[in-house]
């Protein structure tokens, strides 16, 4: 669904029911700032829990808080009778946690929590369900709701291996025949979204190193192990190696975040520690990351001499999105907006937790617009001054919306 092959055509046909009123939109984007202004880390949630429940529950609908403490699924059924596992349930996902960041824009919305901030648009996920979830209800009391939905509000996405793990594990994707999910992209106007047929991320792993060795003066390196020559051989020459065991394509990548060593000018350390990402864009060589990537720091560590451990943890595997959920939303926003609205994206480097329901059940995830329409300021995911176009909000919202009624 490339750009150019996307048409300016409006909606054709009578407009779909479940458009955001403007008093919901105003109320869902207050919802929003709350969120924003109090951000929780994974399995930290229970303020951003209780609020949802509250409200899920004012609408008239029973929510459950999962069995780990927070995070919640509420179903909403035609007739608003509980679900009777007929039917496949539609779950629509939105992960609620924050990154352990300070917030340094200058709005009134700004987090009260020091070193937390909502730097990845989560609020804007948990939002968008929300306000689906309120439509699809009203819809569902009308008679208007032509299959079971599930919302599913999930904890601890920027923890590895995610929450997602957990949510399954607590039963959420029982009965679940299909589940959507969207993501915030700065690099999309707001109003629209970015799709993808296939992997749309990249696997993640992190990787954490350490070296020991005797220590000594640096006018003897000779006599003992230069674990700073050695760190630093590390943090270059493996990301080399690795590209030329590697099919190029595959695109497996070390990435360093973190390098610990020494702390005088004219001492040799005993011990170092590095820490960093590992991301592949292909699911074949990710499972065999693991091994591939110890051989080589071990042969790099080995080559200086020093003791080396290697914690490899396991992260996320690509999301791969299903030809016919990528499809549903597609034609979902084409229906909203017009298929101008849609256009293509790239596969990116990020992980996304998401991808373990994918491994379960068929599914798709688009990337949601938050860009200013014509602004050439960007905001960048996981910085401390990343902002949203709040029209995004309502985007989502008639996106989903659509799908359920599609679907």
């Amino acid at each position: 669904m490339s750009r150019e092959a996307a048409t300016d055509n409006a909606p054709a046909g009578e407009p779909l029911p479940g458009a955001l009123p403007e008093e919901l939109c105003a109320e869902l984007i207050a919802f929003r700032r709350d969120l924003h202004m109090h951000p929780e880390l994974g399995n930290q949630e229970f303020r951003t829990t209780a609020a949802l429940k509250a409200r899920l529950e004012r609408a008239g609908l029973t929510p459950r808080v999962l069995s780990i403490g927070t995070g919640l699924i509420c179903d909403i059924t035609p007739g608003l009778t509980p679900w009777d596992g007929g039917q496949p349930l539609l779950a629509l996902r939105a992960d609620i946690d924050a990154l352990p960041i300070p917030d340094v824009k200058t709005v009134p919305y700004r987090s009260t929590v020091p070193n937390r901030a909502h730097a990845c648009g989560h609020d804007v996920h948990t939002t968008v369900v929300l306000g689906a979830g309120l439509l699809l209800a009203e819809l569902a009391r009308e008679g208007r709701l032509p299959r079971p939905v599930r919302l599913l509000f999930q904890p601890a996405e920027e923890a590895l291996p995610g929450g997602a793990t957990d949510v399954i594990g607590a039963g959420a994707l029982d009965g679940v025949g299909r589940i959507l999910a969207v993501h915030c992209d700065p690099r999309v106007d707001a109003g629209r979204i970015g799709l993808r047929t296939g992997a749309i991320t990249s696997a993640c792993d992190r990787l954490e190193v350490t070296l020991d060795g005797p220590g000594g003066h640096t006018a003897r390196p000779h006599l003992t192990t230069d674990l700073v020559t050695a760190a630093a051989r590390i943090v270059v020459d493996v990301p080399a190696l690795l590209s030329r065991r590697v099919d190029t394509r595959a695109g497996l990548a070390v990435t360093w975040g973190r390098l610990d060593v020494g702390h005088a000018c004219n001492v040799i350390p005993q011990h170092a520690e590095l820490a960093g990402t590992v991301r592949c864009l292909d699911l074949d060589a990710w499972r065999g990351a693991p091994d591939m990537v110890h051989a080589a720091i071990d042969e790099v560590a080995a080559l200086y001499g020093a003791k080396c451990q290697v914690t490899y943890v396991r992260g996320v595997p690509p999301v791969v999105n299903e030809p016919v959920s990528t499809q549903l939303l597609h034609d979902a926003m084409a229906a909203r907006r017009g298929s101008h609205a849609v256009e293509g994206t790239e596969q990116s480097l990020g992980g996304e937790d998401f991808s373990w329901y994918l491994e379960r059940v068929p599914g798709a995830m688009a990337r949601l617009g938050v860009r200013p329409p014509g602004s050439t300021v960007r905001f960048d995911l996981h910085r401390g001054d990343f902002d949203v176009d709040e029209g995004s909000i309502r985007a989502g919202v008639e996106l989903f919306t659509a799908a359920a009624l599609l679907g």
